[in-house]
């Protein structure tokens, strides 16, 4: 029963604690663009752009930012753009911890089941945020 309320409950409320969380903890100084290599990664590989758009955007169920589409191309929308594929990334990197954490009171092989849960749940959101930010970062370099 924990598990059946713990993990759904684990997503919403870290997401809606990230969302909540201020912008200044995922500003950057810098727009670091990703490597070429890692781009390669999402065009050959992972093919990140044909399964992008079946991926929701929960952000604006708890009052955030939506990245479902780009609606401006101004250099501070897309600014803040990026921040929120930061703020993302983060939100689904701690519910992959969070949600491992579960493991402490499930037996083999559940926790195992567990674990995977937890990363096919959040892996292709990184990999779309990560892949979002690095073609958002080369639009706003053109820009300025």
């Amino acid at each position: 029963m924990l598990n059946i309320i713990g993990i759904p409950l684990a997503h919403l409320v870290l997401a809606w604690i990230t969302t909540t969380m201020p912008n200044a903890l995922f500003a950057s100084a810098q727009n670091i663009p990703i490597s070429d290599f890692e781009m390669s990664l999402h065009h050959h590989l992972f093919c990140t752009k044909k399964w992008k758009g079946l991926l929701p955007d929960a952000a604006p169920w708890m009052g955030g930012f939506a990245k479902g589409n780009l609606t401006d191309t101004s250099p501070a929308y897309l600014q803040c753009f990026i921040l929120e594929t930061r703020r993302g990334e983060f939100s689904h990197y701690a519910q992959i911890l969070v949600i491992s954490g579960f493991i402490a009171w499930n037996p083999w092989p559940a926790n195992l089941a567990i674990v995977g849960y937890a990363l096919v749940s959040n892996l292709p959101c990184i990999l779309n945020l990560r892949y979002t930010r690095a073609r958002l970062i080369r639009v706003l370099n053109k820009k300025t």
